[in-house]
């Protein structure tokens, strides 16, 4: 799933590719905003850690699940 992420003061967003779902990456932005964690953590798709101080988030966008294609047919 693509995740588009906003920082504070920076003018360029992150975007990566993650294998977590929908409902792992929404548990982790709330428990960075909640104070349970001073910083988000997400793995994207090549084992990258990706590291955003919580108090510095501006809005986190979860994009839809892609499905690989697989395959040489036309589109």
């Amino acid at each position: 799933m693509e995740v588009k992420i906003g920082v504070q003061h920076a003018p360029r967003e992150i975007v990566l590719e993650s294998g977590q779902s929908a409902e792992e990456v929404e548990r982790a932005v709330s428990e960075a905003l909640a104070g349970k964690s001073a910083l988000l953590s997400l793995v994207d798709d090549h084992g990258r850690k990706v590291l955003v101080p919580a108090d510095r988030l501006a809005y986190v966008e979860l994009g839809e699940p892609t499905a690989r294609k697989v395959g040489f047919s036309a589109l």
